[in-house]
């Protein structure tokens, strides 16, 4: 199937021709055209021009858009879950959530869109103030490049879209090489929605020359990325002044204390650490559990890892697909093995096959190997046994990243101590790291990024305040 770019309003062909492969038979099954500097440049100019139409469009009339978008999302559910299945190698079952999430996020952008105002300020609080009447307003930065990763590639790009919509802004969207036909078809249900022509612009290829046009062009008013943190500190060396919103990985702690429901925890650390085959920032990575339930809890874990189904990603039975490339099961199976050779154990999994890594279950790790220090963004996680919930806290905060943490416990001191002990932009309480709500404030501490995502705090990073201040005696 051949595919466009989507540039002022119109589909646009570009000589070179980018191919995106089914990821589970590694079959090309589409083709989108990779765009030049030339098609880049009339994108940004495009959105450049639509930034006034969207920032003087009635706040009702851009609720309306982002409302029928969601609807017409919800009316190609299948078609998009499938897509998604097919170019990200992500189970169906998932992907279907997924299509349900981005249904939500652009339903909180029509609502957010009819409620981003200001407030007064009491400028007579300070002398300087007394015969003034003050308030301020959240005016859009303008146009906004959006640049998305290939693991959600419906959701994370409506995560970036539809607040910025919402906010009056105008996009030029960058989506991952390997996943861009879930975005074309986006592209397809906005203009259908009645988006104008320019508020969203569509351009694919490597990061290395897109990427790097849209960050570093100076009519670009704000950058939204999402990925690893060394593309991340990239953009912000080169970016200009403008604002950056980075969100760039995790190595996700979870904390099983003793009171635990260890069969619970078991079951809820697989699907954490296994869908989309641990391809999420959040994915479950280390596991600390107390000594005294190690084993047990091990086992249960192990069992619960075993009993995920996998296969072809189309087969709505599956819960673990391919890897986003064969290059990325070599890198994990690398880093694996690295670990054995430092003593880790394998209790299950550490095979692959093709563009399949099987969910598996290290221990007997050391803080320093890549699977427990480095973002794994693979089905892999290791059971790390602790002395003292203390203890537990320190091995978990000792990371270079704190985008999210978890807690498994019922005891509400062990629950305060981790909330103020743990350094992350989230700490989630019976319940895995990898959970968000599309409308929570979601980003990261440290390595993790900058800003934070979420509709009504996407509109806000998407925003500049203007401040009134007026004379009231002339």
């Amino acid at each position: 199937m051949e595919y466009k770019l989507f540039i002022d309003g119109q589909w646009v062909d570009s000589g070179h021709r980018l191919e995106v492969t089914n990821k589970y038979s590694q079959e090309v099954f589409a083709a989108v055209p990779a765009a030049g500097q030339e098609e880049v440049d009339k994108a940004i100019a495009a959105a450049q021009r639509a930034a006034s139409v969207m920032a003087d469009m009635p706040a009702y009339r851009r609720s309306e858009i982002l409302a029928r978008t969601a609807a017409l999302i919800t009316e190609r559910k299948r078609d998009l879950a499938e897509t998604i299945a097919i170019e990200a190698g992500k189970a169906l079952k998932f992907a279907l959530i997924e299509v349900d999430r981005a249904i939500s996020t652009f339903t909180l952008a029509a609502e957010e869109a009819r409620r981003v105002h200001g407030e007064t300020i009491p400028l007579d609080a300070v002398p300087a103030g007394e015969g003034y009447f003050g308030f301020w307003l959240r005016r859009p930065v303008g146009v906004i490049a959006a640049v998305s990763p290939f693991n959600f590639p419906l959701n994370l790009v409506a995560h970036k879209v539809a607040p910025a919509i919402a906010a009056g802004n105008a996009v030029v969207l960058k989506p991952a090489s390997t996943t861009p036909i879930t975005a074309v078809k986006l592209c397809e249900i906005l203009e259908s929605a009645g988006l104008p022509a320019g508020a969203i612009n569509l351009v694919v290829g490597p990061g290395s020359t897109v990427g790097e046009w849209l960050v570093t062009d100076p009519r670009v008013d704000k950058i939204t990325f999402t990925g690893s943190p060394p593309v991340g500190e990239h953009i912000l060396s080169v970016a200009g002044i403008k604002k950056v919103t980075l969100e760039l990985g995790n190595t996700s702690p979870v904390i099983i204390a003793p009171d635990a429901d260890l069969d619970l925890v078991a079951k809820k650390c697989a699907v954490g650490a296994y869908y989309n085959s641990g391809q999420v920032c959040i994915s479950v990575q280390r596991i600390y559990s107390e000594k005294g339930i190690s084993d047990p809890f091990t086992e249960k874990f192990v069992l619960a890892s075993e009993a995920m189904v996998v296969g072809d990603p189309l087969d709505e039975r599956v819960d673990v697909g391919p890897m986003i490339d064969p290059g990325e099961v070599d890198r994990i199976e690398g880093w694996v093995e690295e670990a054995v050779d430092g003593g880790a154990q394998v209790l299950t999994g550490g095979k692959r096959d093709e563009a399949i890594y099987w969910p598996t279950v290290l221990t007997n790790v050391e803080p320093e190997m890549k699977v427990v220090d480095q973002e794994a963004f693979a089905p892999v996680a290791s059971v790390i046994p602790y002395d003292d919930f203390e203890g537990a806290l320190e091995l978990a905060d000792a990371s270079d990243y704190g985008l999210q943490a978890a807690v498994f416990t019922r005891d509400i001191q062990r629950v305060f101590k981790a909330i103020k002990r743990l350094n992350f932009g989230g700490v989630m309480i019976n319940e895995t790291p990898a959970y968000r709500a599309d409308h929570m404030p979601y980003g990261g501490n440290r390595q993790s990024g900058l800003g934070r995502e979420g509709v009504r705090f996407a509109v806000e990073e998407m925003t500049n305040i203007q401040m009134v201040a007026i004379k009231l005696d002339g």
